[in-house]
This record gives C-alpha cells, structure tokens and sequence, in this order.
C-alpha cells in the first residue's frame, strides 16, 4: 500500500504529525509512506526513517499533482485540510481523510468566549485522519531525529554549560505569543541556571539584550549560572541538539516546544493570546503552563498578532513566574 501524507507547514505542526507517520509504517506491513510539504521543511522529514520518499511543493500546484499522479498512491492522510490540499485531494482522484480544525469551536472561543472546544490533544484528531487505514496510537509520542553531524558537541559552547543548562526558547512567529523583553530577562534571571537562548536570527538581537542585561546585573550571579545567546547561530536541527541535551526547557508556544516534547523534556510553556486548550499544548511530556488564567479578552485569536490587539498586552505582561524549582546543588 502506497500512502501520502500531506502537511506543508510549520515546525511544530509537522513535528505534530510524526506520531501518524510512525504508526504507518510500523502498523501496515509493507506500507510505503510518502510525505508532502515544503522544501523549508526538508531537515525535519529527510532523516525520519519512517518516510520513505519526500515531496515538495517546490513550484505550482499543477506541478506537484503531476508529480504526485505518477506515484500512484492508495490513500492520502490530509493533516492541513485547507483550499489547496482540497484540490490537490481532488486532482488525485484517490481515497483520502483529513483532520478535523475544530474551526467553528475556536471561532467561538475566540469571538464569543464560549468553548465547546473537546479536549482532545490535536496529535489524537490528525491519528484519526489515519484510522480507516486501521492505525491507533502507540502512545510513544512525538519523534525527532537529528543527523549525527548535527549534533552540537557542548565543549564547543562556552565554559559554564557542560555541567547543565536551561534551553530557553525565546522566539515565536507572532509577537503576541512572545514574552516582552523585560520579561523573558526577569524570567532568566528566576531560573538561576545556566541558560542558553535559542531561536532563528530574527531573535538574536533579543537574546543579546537578554544577555548583557543578565550579565550587568547587580543580583544575577552570572559567574555561577552564566547566559549564551546562541539565537541565529544554529540550525534547526543543531538547535534541537541543544534542546535534547537540556535538563529543562523553557518554550513560547512555538515548534521548539514540541520538538522538547518528543525527547521528553520537562517543559514551562509559556502562553500569550492562545491558549492550550486549542489543543497543541506539549505532548506526552511532563510540563508547566504558564499563563494568565481568566483574563476577559483572551484567547484574541487561534494564532496572533504583530501586537495586542487592546493595546495591554495583560496575558504576556501579568504572567506570574511561580517556578517552583529546586536549588541547583551549589544551593542557588
């Protein structure tokens, strides 16, 4: 049996997926599994041993059908379902199931305040896309597999960090699922370990104003629990290296947290405009949700904004930062 599995984007929505990719290929002997996204996404598909051939939507839309006929698949599990997937669905002329979005229970939690929203993690509705194919859940989690050469060896990070550290993701796509500055610096300064910041290179100029306030403070002991901004200087994939060899990780609600989750991290997720109750909160992992609980105008949307639509920015701004951590065993 032939399979496509279609999800062109982003990060932690394709991470999401890889429950349903694995349960494929080791539940339908012989299965040929095939994923469809974008090239953007080539790093997180390429070295899953569980898909054996990827396919990308490298030009129009026609092309990719025309590449995919030639396939001649027997089924395709649609994990977007949006227009485009609709018509490529179509255009194969094949059986296929998609994911419910839950659409109109978010548009009513966002818009009315009213949830009806089931609580059913979003990995549990994209395995459902899968079941007529008669796959259930293995209930081994998310995976992610890192190339060895990309593997970020820690003696090559600076002094302080071989010992333990705190990987703190510190980006996110909209501004509103992203702490303020001062926060995330009050945030560090609260966790009393060794941190290192990640993120893409939009994020670097943060995670250097992060770090130099760190490093001036008159009250953070930076000596003993020191901060590397590493934001713009890894990978993905270097990055989810850093992010497997972490005692803890620290997440907006953004793809760096599930890829956390699928090495089973303890995770403090933090929560802006949206909320967990969407259903893409850290899967099948130990974590904190950090949040402000009961606020009237949140969740503003089901992914976010350049800036607070009431101007406030209460969700981010009031979150209490009650960790809870054990000293480290120098007794900070």
């Amino acid at each position: 049996m032939k399979i496509l599995v279609v999800r062109f984007s982003s990060i932690g929505d394709i991470v999401l997926t890889t429950p349903v990719v694995r349960a494929l290929k080791q539940q339908l002997p012989g299965a040929q599994v095939h994923y469809c996204t974008k090239p953007a996404y080539r790093s997180l598909i390429e070295p899953n041993p569980y898909v054996d051939k990827a396919h990308y939507l490298t030009g129009t839309l026609t092309e990719l059908v025309a590449e995919l006929r030639q396939e001649q698949f027997d089924f395709v599990v649609d994990l977007h379902n949006n227009l485009r997937t609709s018509i490529l669905k179509l255009r194969l002329g094949v059986k296929s199931a998609s994911f419910d979005k839950l659409n109109w229970q978010k548009w009513l939690l966002v818009n009315a305040k009213v949830d009806m929203l089931p609580r059913v993690h979003i990995v549990e509705r994209y395995l459902a896309a899968a079941a007529p194919l008669g796959v259930v859940d293995d209930r081994q989690g998310l995976d992610y597999f890192i190339p060895p050469d990309q593997e970020v060896d820690l003696q090559t990070l600076p002094g302080g960090f071989q010992r333990g550290y705190v990987a703190f993701a510190i980006g996110a796509q909209h501004a509103t699922k992203r702490l303020p500055t001062e926060r995330i610096i009050e945030l560090c300064a609260q966790l009393r370990r060794p941190i290192v910041l990640l993120g893409g290179p939009e994020d670097e100029s943060t995670g250097h104003i992060v770090e130099e306030a760190l490093r001036n403070s008159p009250t953070h002991a930076f000596a003993q629990a020191p901060i590397y901004n590493a934001c713009g200087h890894y990978s993905l994939n270097q990055s989810a290296s850093l992010v497997r060899q972490a005692q803890l990780v620290v997440s907006h609600d953004t793809g760096l947290m599930h890829i956390a989750a699928a090495f089973h991290k303890e995770i403090f997720s933090v929560w802006g405009n949206t909320v967990p109750e969407f259903g893409m909160y850290p899967y099948r992992t130990e974590f904190r949700v950090l949040e402000v609980r009961d606020l009237p105008c949140r969740p503003c949307s089901k992914i976010g904004y350049a800036k607070c639509p009431q101007g406030h920015f209460r969700c981010m701004r009031d979150i209490r930062f009650d960790l809870g951590l054990p000293p480290t065993q120098d007794g900070r």
